[in-house]
């Protein structure tokens, strides 16, 4: 089925794993490369950041949108994840975006999921220990998506920078032939990271989103300062998370940019703050790489 969006472009929208095969398949016999956004919905500009370098970079893109339930450990956390099919289509017609997968899960897991798969290192901190299982969820459906897809480049948002690290070591240690690029963190104007659990937040807790970058850039402005000692640079960034009204901290730690191993003496540039903390009952993730005094990088 094909959609006109406002760009102008067809947007072919496909249930079933072996119709986005055919669509991929008759681009590749033209000779057109693939890009791929792998989404869960609740598409916001954050997303938009990605389907545009994805339209930049490559000939054809593919979006999908799957509520994968293998990466929630609690079912009331799945059965309220926002979901809206009709306005994110509308969102990635009107990008330009070229394909729409839109798999439902008895399309994705027809059976019981034997095969899990599992990393170790990049997963023992930061999410990966606050939420057993999660990324063992995400790597088995990225690796699904990627055989259905068979994208040339995959984009992932560094807001998500665990994730990112995750699938890179995935690809390389698979010898898969995907290129996976991460995108700068897309940001509000106050600074808050687009996430689909914004839209979760209370009218309360809302203005309050704004102060976990602050405290992230704060933290930096000290490494800047020449505070490169952990045990400071931390005890600064959760005393500053710790004064916002409602918040409850998850994690709030520094970790090496490659590894994602935690570092206890001293910081340096790559290294990234990361954290998560609940706002109310809404988890909500940031992180900041440490950057060169005056880099723009960050």
């Amino acid at each position: 089925m094909f959609y006109l969006g406002e760009s102008g472009s067809m947007l072919s929208v496909n249930r079933r794993i072996s119709d986005i095969r055919s669509q991929v398949a008759d681009w590749r016999s033209s000779g057109r490369t693939v890009g791929f956004v792998p989404t869960m919905g609740a598409l916001h500009e954050g997303h938009g950041a990605l389907i545009r370098a994805s339209i930049e970079h490559c000939d054809r893109t593919v979006v999908s949108i799957f509520v994968n339930p293998l990466q929630f450990d609690r079912k009331e956390d799945l059965l309220t994840y926002p979901r809206d099919d009709k306005a994110d289509q509308a969102f990635i017609e009107d990008l330009g975006a070229h394909a729409l997968f839109l798999p439902s899960v008895e399309e994705m897991y027809p059976q019981e999921q034997w095969t899990i798969l599992t990393q170790k290192t990049i997963t023992n901190n930061l999410d990966g220990q606050a939420r057993p299982g999660f990324f063992d969820g995400i790597l088995t459906v990225v690796l699904k998506l990627f055989h259905m897809v068979s994208p040339d480049v995959a984009f992932f948002g560094l807001k998500d920078y665990q994730q990112v690290a995750v699938i890179r070591r995935m690809v390389a240690d698979l010898n898969m032939e995907v290129e996976i690029r991460g995108i700068p963190t897309a940001r509000e104007a106050s600074g808050v990271a687009y996430a689909s659990r914004n839209k979760l937040l209370s009218e309360d807790d809302r203005p309050h989103a704004a102060l976990l970058y602050q405290a992230l850039q704060a933290t930096e402005a000290q490494f800047h300062q020449g505070i490169d000692d952990v045990d400071i640079l931390l005890d600064g960034l959760r005393n500053a998370l710790a004064t916002i009204p409602n918040a409850r901290i998850d994690y709030a730690d520094l970790v090496d940019g490659v590894s994602l191993q935690l570092k206890t003496k001293k910081a340096s540039v790559g290294d990234v703050l990361a954290l998560a903390v609940y706002l109310g009952s809404v988890r909500l993730i940031d992180n900041l790489i440490l950057s060169e005094k005056n880099s723009f990088l960050s």
